[in-house]
């Protein structure tokens, strides 16, 4: 008598619709990003260079989608702090952190309505993410005040609060390279200031 099958596993997805699920994904990412209103889902389904029907196969509500762009992003920036350590000292590290939260931040700018009224539904916790964006944060600050090339008495909530400062500022000068410099001049304000300490002494 032979013993009856196990529960067969899962399906995994296909290969293919994993792909479509990407090209989705990475389409709404920078229509949000490079739209002032929301982009249709006709739209990005057009960018994705699917059919609209497969869009809503993977995403069947415009909320679904945003969530996923959304959890994608902030996904980028946590794992991002860990990935630019491992690559570079603290202090570049920090400083190529700060471009990928100015994708994020654009990223919002064509899913605003939707995001809002998901967070006052609920659905979405700014405060979670505020969380795990501080805590990025703060793991680049460890290492740069071990390392030496951070000052030790920056918390991450200043930090944030700077990139944020730049990046609204920035974008309103007209000089697309405004917020460049105001991140590296926020960079350098970051780092210990030996060269003034040894001026007082002479």
């Amino acid at each position: 008598m032979t013993a009856d099958p196990s529960p067969a596993a899962s399906p995994q997805p296909r290969a293919d619709a994993v792909r479509n699920r990407e090209s989705v994904l990475a389409a709404a990412t920078r229509a949000f990003a490079t739209s002032d209103t929301e982009p249709s889902m006709r739209e990005i389904a057009r960018q994705a260079g699917v059919g609209i029907a497969t869009v809503y196969r993977h995403f069947p509500t415009r909320e679904a989608l945003v969530d996923a762009v959304y959890q994608d992003q902030v996904v980028r920036l946590t794992a991002g702090a860990r990935e630019l350590l491992a690559r570079h000292p603290p202090a570049r590290a920090l400083r190529l952190w700060m471009d990928l939260f100015g994708e994020w931040v654009a990223t919002k700018h064509g899913m605003t309505d939707t995001l809002l009224a998901m967070v006052d539904a609920g659905a979405i916790s700014l405060a979670h993410t505020r969380q795990e964006l501080l805590a990025a944060i703060a793991t680049i600050l460890e290492a740069g005040s071990a390392a030496g090339d951070i000052r030790a008495d920056v918390r991450p909530g200043d930090v944030s609060a700077g990139i944020l400062a730049m990046l609204a500022v920035g974008p309103r000068s007209g000089d697309p390279d405004q917020t460049r410099r105001l991140l590296d001049l926020l960079m350098d304000g970051l780092r210990p200031h030996r060269g003034a300490a040894d001026g007082l002494s002479h």
